[in-house]
């Protein structure tokens, strides 16, 4: 019999609104007030010229010929532009794919091509990898953030005359975005994220971040990714607030923002926890309008987040989502006194949660460890023309399975403890060893390869692989084949030159074997 553990927040109403609507359904009366500024250079965007500019962006693209239902590619980093970007192309019917800003030539033609993306926005520093990586995947038109010869400019979408056509939007059925991921294995596929997914999921975190118009959040983590497109753009535009933008995450001009901007929340991730806790820049500036900080991503322990909190004087929760989910399934209140360092705190409203054996399938109770299943309208509607990956990850009941191996206290709070699943955590970013196995294998001088986590203080994870020769080839060769074919994040750090893989009687790789070689910790 099923097990199932319940919020302790009441189940909250899901409006059936688009999300674009949803997000923007204060800008009218906010106005004037900034909705973005771009932390470089100022420039500021408010509500007014937000909810104009969705507009416009909308009639630009219908202009030229994007339809409901057709899919935009979003690859950039983050600016005020990227909201008008995204949100333009959902007010057009269209859904966006948001691809990694790290992404190589070759990732983002293979989701440009699995996606069907018709259009591609992105910027002039990524043309190098955009132009070719859409001319193979069929892109149709290229549009540019900024100048650049070989894109039509953004701004041409913001100076269409037309008005937008109206589109009829099923917030239950159409999907608004298609992020990419790993899932519990394998190659990266399209998650299929509908309006109500999306739009519950906002609603769903009400109880827990008490956010205000009043509140200036920084947007360091990156909207390409789900964290940061809907715990931090979507919810922060939701609540009237005013969000900074950073492009990219460097340490100090981090806390230059944070000073600057008089911040008073921030979204994180455990290796930016680590360097406020523990970075003697952090010193040098004045952190004091900070009141609340949450990570997410990435299991942070208690130590590290007591340490924070005691270093900045400030609230820091964490909490528990995956892409699949929209991406929140568990957080921690802000409120004061709620905080239980290392957990992850309690389900959201309208979110199901079961405990399971991971070998038998049988449901387990309180404190006992095994696979985090969740249901609830915030779990996609499956992944992009994938049944088989599907059916592997989501059950005919709804159940999602997470593939992360946790347990839930006598208070209702839960903890992770490990992962099932094979993907490796790099800040955040999913690496899949297979990937990284069947790029080794075309190496002539290896005979086999098998790549597991490596535990690192600073990162989390980070990919480390064992290797079988077949030819004479030194590690730090094999480190740089790698490196010359991956994205940054997907680097080997370390190689192991082995006699043979073990392999389950089914061929299967016994990483946990191979794991139980390694220290418990890379770097202090």
């Amino acid at each position: 019999m099923a097990v199932i553990f319940r919020s302790p927040y009441p189940d909250v109403p899901v409006p059936a609104v688009p999300l674009y609507r949803f997000v923007l359904g204060k800008a009218a009366e906010l106005g004037a007030k900034p909705a973005l500024i771009d932390g470089p250079t100022g420039r500021t965007l408010t509500y007014a010229q937000l909810a104009a500019g969705v507009d416009r962006v909308a009639a630009g693209l219908a202009a030229r010929g994007f339809r409901q239902g057709d899919v935009l590619g979003l690859f950039a980093p983050n600016s005020p532009d990227f909201a008008l970007a995204f949100h333009g192309t959902l007010a057009a019917g269209g859904v966006v794919t948001t691809v990694n800003s790290l992404a190589t030539t070759q990732d983002a033609e293979y989701q440009l091509k699995n996606a069907g993306a018709r259009f591609l926005v992105t910027v002039a520093p990524f043309l190098d990898r955009a132009l070719p990586a859409a001319e193979h995947a069929g892109v149709e038109q290229l549009f540019v953030l900024g100048e650049a010869s070989a894109a039509t400019p953004f701004a041409a979408l913001l100076e269409t005359a037309t008005a937008a056509p109206l589109v009829t939007i099923d917030p239950a059925l159409d999907l608004a975005v298609l992020p990419y991921s790993s899932g519990t294995t394998g190659f990266p596929k399209g998650v299929m994220l509908t309006h109500r997914n999306l739009v519950a999921n906002l609603v769903q975190t009400a109880p827990v971040f008490h956010i205000t118009e009043q509140d200036r959040i920084v947007a360091v983590l990156p909207f390409f990714h789900i964290y940061g497109m809907q715990v931090v753009l979507n919810l922060s535009l939701w609540h009237g607030a005013t969000l900074v933008t950073l492009p990219k995450f460097e340490l100090e001009p981090f806390l230059g923002l944070l000073q600057q901007y008089r911040i008073t929340r921030a979204f994180v991730v455990p290796p930016l926890v680590l360097a406020l806790a523990k970075h003697p820049a952090v010193d040098g500036y004045d952190l004091s309008s900070l009141r609340s900080m949450f990570s997410g991503a990435a299991p942070l322990d208690a130590a590290l987040e007591t340490a924070c909190t005691r270093r900045l004087g400030c609230g820091l929760t964490q909490g528990y989502g995956l892409t699949e989910a929209s991406p929140v399934t568990h957080a921690t209140s802000d409120e004061p006194g709620k905080a239980k360092p290392g957990t992850i705190g309690t389900l959201l409203p309208n979110t199901e949660c079961r405990i399971v054996d991971p070998v038998s399938g049988t449901d387990l109770g309180p404190c006992e460890d095994g696979e985090i299943l969740v249901r609830g309208p915030q779990v996609m509607r499956g992944y992009l023309n994938n049944r088989e990956a599907t059916a592997a990850t989501l059950d005919p009941a709804g159940w999602l399975h997470t593939g992360d191996i946790g347990r839930v206290d006598a208070d209702g709070y839960f903890t992770i403890v490990d992962r099932l699943k094979e993907l490796i955590k790099y800040k955040g970013f999913q690496v899949p060893p297979a990937e990284l196995e069947a790029l080794l294998r075309t190496h002539p001088a290896v005979a086999d390869a098998a790549v597991v986590p490596l535990q690192d203080a600073e990162c989390g994870e980070v990919p480390k692989a064992f290797v079988v020769l077949k030819g004479d080839v030194s590690p730090s060769d094999l480190m740089a084949y790698v490196a010359e074919r991956v994205a940054p994040y997907k680097k080997l750090r370390a190689v192991e030159m082995i006699d043979a893989i073990p392999r389950s009687p089914s061929g299967k790789i016994l990483r946990r074997l191979l794991k139980q070689r390694e220290p418990i910790l890379r770097s202090p």
